[in-house]
C-alpha cells in the first residue's frame, strides 16, 4: 500500500510518498513560490538508499494544479520515478488545519466533508483555503483514489468544556464558535503515542506533556492518551512565545494600542502574528541566530531566550497541575529536537517536582527517540523527532482499512 501525503499551503505544496508495508519513504518533496515569476520544485527520490536522487528545478509554477502535476510527473517518471502509475497510490492523505467542532477523527473526503472544511474557512482564513486547493487538485489527478482529511484540530476535540471555553458572553460560542481549538494535533498525538511505546505503557493509561517548539510553538497535556488541554487557542496565536507570534498577552493591549498609538485592528493583528514573539523582542526569529547574538553580547537576544523559556516553564507547571500524575515530558519539532539550551532552561529548577535532565544526554541534537533524563528522575524526559507525514499516512491507512 502506497500513500501520498499532501500539505498544501497558500504558495507551496509539501508532499511525501510512503510505502506502508514497511513505512519507508519513497519520495519527499516541496513545491515553493507558487504564483510567483519563478517557482522551485525539489524532490528526493528513494531517500536513504544507494539509489537516492535529488532533483531541483526552477521554473514558473502558476497554480497548485501545475505544481501537483509536476510532483506527480517526478514520481512516475519512467526512468527515475518510484511508481509506474499514479493509480499505484492507494490513498492520498491531506493535512487540514482546521476542522472546527465538525471533525473528531480523520475522515474520507466527500462533498459533505468539503462543505464542512469550507464552512471552517473563517476560523483559519490563511490555511483552510490552501488545504482545499490541494484536495481539489488531488481529486482531479487521482480520480477514484480515496482522499483522507487529517485535521490539526481533531486530537484536541477531547478537551473538556471547562478547558476550551473562554470567559466571554456565551452567545459568542453559540453564534461565532469562539472557543479553544488547539493546533499541531497530529504532531502531539504522534509523539505522545511514540513516547508511550518507548516507556512501555499503554497509551490509554499514559500521562505526558508534549512540547512542540518550532517557529510555531505549542504544549499539550495528554491524559490517558487524550488531549485535555493545550496552549494554542481559538487561533495559533495564544500560549507560548513563538518565532514571530506573541503568545499570551493582556487583551486590553489591543484597546490601548488603538487609543494611544493610532493602530487599527488589522495593524494590531499583523503586529501580534508577524512582528512579535522572539522577533519582536530582539529582531531575530531563528533560535540559531539568537544564540549567536547572545554569544556576541546581545542582551535583547538573551532576553528573548529568557522570555520564551520562562513561558515554557510556566506552562509545564500548569499542565503538571492539570494532569496530577506526569509519566513523561516530550520535546519535539525544530527547536525542541535541536536546541539543548532551550530544553535545559525550560526544565531548569523543576528538580523538586521530579524532573531531572541528564546534562550529557541533553547535550545533542535529537535524530532518533532519546531519553534525556537521569535514571532517578521521577518524570522521564524524551526528545522524539516528530513525523507528521508518517502520522497522516498511518491515519489514512486506518481510515481506508475500516471501509
Amino acid at each position: 500500500m502506497k500513500i501520498l501525503v499532501i500539505n498544501s499551503g497558500s504558495s507551496s505544496i509539501k508532499f511525501q510518498l510512503l510505502d506502508m508495508q514497511d513505512e519507508s519513504v519513497l519520495a519527499s518533496g516541496l513545491v515553493e513560490r507558487i504564483g510567483e515569476a519563478e517557482g522551485i520544485i525539489k524532490c528526493t527520490l528513494r531517500p536513504g538508499t544507494d539509489s537516492e536522487l535529488t532533483i531541483k528545478k526552477a521554473e514558473a509554477v502558476p497554480d497548485h494544479t501545475t505544481g501537483m502535476r509536476m510532483a506527480v510527473d517526478l514520481l512516475t517518471d519512467k526512468q527515475q520515478g518510484v511508481i509506474a502509475d499514479r493509480l499505484d497510490i492507494s490513498a492520498v492523505g491531506h493535512r487540514v488545519v482546521h476542522g472546527g467542532e465538525d471533525f473528531h477523527a480523520p475522515t474520507v473526503i466527500d462533498a459533505e466533508v468539503m462543505a464542512a472544511i469550507e464552512k471552517n474557512v473563517p476560523l483559519a482564513p490563511l490555511h483552510n483555503p490552501a488545504n482545499i486547493d490541494g484536495i481539489r487538485v488531488a481529486q482531479e489527478l487521482f480520480a477514484g483514489v480515496p482522499q483522507i482529511a487529517v485535521f490539526d484540530t481533531a486530537f484536541h476535540q477531547t478537551i473538556p468544556p471547562h478547558a476550551y471555553h473562554y470567559a466571554l458572553p456565551y452567545e459568542l460560542y453559540e453564534k461565532e464558535r469562539i472557543r479553544r481549538y488547539g493546533f499541531h494535533g497530529t504532531s502531539h498525538k504522534y509523539v505522545a503515542s511514540e513516547c508511550a511505546r518507548l516507556v512501555g505503557k499503554p497509551l490509554e493509561t499514559f500521562n505526558v506533556i508534549t512540547i512542540h517548539l518550532g517557529n510555531g510553538c505549542s504544549m499539550t497535556a495528554v491524559k490517558n492518551g487524550k488531549s485535555v488541554d493545550t496552549s494554542l487557542g481559538f487561533t495559533p496565536l495564544e500560549g507560548l512565545v513563538m518565532g514571530t507570534r506573541s503568545g499570551d498577552v493582556d487583551p486590553a493591549i489591543h484597546a490601548f494600542l488603538a487609543r494611544n498609538c493610532n493602530m487599527d485592528i488589522e495593524a494590531i493583528d499583523q503586529m501580534l502574528n508577524k512582528e512579535s514573539g522572539l522577533k519582536g523582542l530582539c529582531g531575530l526569529n531563528d533560535m540559531r541566530d539568537i544564540h549567536e547574538a547572545i554569544a556576541a553580547g546581545n542582551e535583547r537576544a538573551r532576553l528573548a531566550l529568557e522570555v520564551q523559556t520562562y513561558r515554557n516553564k510556566k506552562y509545564v507547571g500548569a499542565f503538571m497541575a492539570v494532569l496530577g500524575r506526569v509519566d513523561a515530558i516530550v520535546f519535539t519539532a525544530g527547536i525542541g529536537e535541536n536546541d539543548e539550551i532551550v530544553r535545559w532552561k525550560t526544565l531548569e529548577g523543576l528538580e523538586p517536582f521530579g524532573i531531572v535532565l541528564d546534562p550529557k544526554a541533553n547535550d545533542q541534537r535529537i535524530k532518533k527517540p532519546t531519553l534525556l533524563s537521569t535514571p532517578g528522575s521521577l518524570v522521564q524526559v524524551w526528545g522524539i523527532p516528530t513525523n507528521e507525514e508518517l502520522a497522516i499516512a498511518r491515519e489514512a491507512r486506518a481510515v481506508i482499512g475500516r471501509q
